[in-house]
């Protein structure tokens, strides 16, 4: 059994049909990448596996457990999977420390003591143990983003999903925030990113997962969907990002 299943998944805002029957299967220490244009539902799957939204139909089932149901228990679920947002969304009255052992002591209700030995293994993990005392606003964006990154890491998750991490970003602090996930990749985290980093995805990326209009059009190793792809979606996809 893999660490994340979804089956025949299906969700509607309105009379909007974004995602039309989504199979797909994650395995511990995989690392994927959903990619395809804007608006193929990439990011609402991203956010179907941690019940940030709420499917209409199908399956999703983490660590064996089915999560799909509406009572789901949403707490114990984002114990085990973890999320990255685009925007870092840091509470700017606390500090870098401070931000990485909220939730810890909130959620898992882990001592102060406790907490601040996380966070601090975290914000030196993401290459930031000079900076733990900064406020946000005295921290570039890659700086704020790579803060995020440790508060979810701080909750031990099993699976980090990471939605368009670099997307506002200024160009110059893209690769510092690669770097933090290359190295968790290499580490063996299950990780699960919509990116627009093709050449990063073709590096790091286990698998890739092509989305076209609220399907997956194809999925396979990085290279070979890359060199080789089996639909002119993709490699319509492929051909606008020479």
């Amino acid at each position: 059994m893999s660490l994340v299943e979804l089956h025949a998944i299906h969700k509607s805002f309105g009379a909007l049909e974004v995602l039309k029957g989504i199979d797909l299967a994650i395995d511990e220490g995989q690392v994927i990448a959903l990619i395809g244009k804007s608006g193929s539902g990439k990011s609402t799957l991203l956010r179907t596996i941690n019940g940030l939204e709420v499917i209409d139909d199908g399956v999703i089932m983490v660590d064996g457990k089915k999560i799909s149901e509406r009572d789901t228990d949403l707490l114990a679920l984002r114990l085990q999977v973890g999320m990255v947002f685009q925007q870092f969304n840091l509470f700017p009255h606390y500090t870098a420390l401070e931000n990485v052992m909220l939730s810890p002591q909130v959620v898992k209700k882990q001592s102060k003591a406790e907490a601040r030995a996380i966070a601090e293994e975290m914000l030196t993990k993401v290459g930031l143990a000079d900076k733990m005392m900064h406020y946000p606003d005295q921290l570039s964006g890659g700086q704020q983003q790579r803060v995020a990154i440790a508060r979810a890491l701080a909750m031990k998750p099993k699976v980090l999903l990471c939605d368009e991490v670099t997307s506002a970003l200024d160009p110059e602090l893209v690769n510092e925030v690669l770097a933090v996930v290359r190295q968790l990749a290499e580490e063996g985290m299950t990780l699960v990113m919509v990116t627009h980093e093709m050449r990063f995805a073709r590096e790091v990326c286990d698998k890739l997962v092509f989305m076209h209009q609220g399907r997956i059009h194809e999925t396979g190793d990085p290279e070979e969907v890359f060199s080789n792809p089996k639909t002119p979606e993709l490699s319509s996809f492929v051909g606008g990002l020479a």
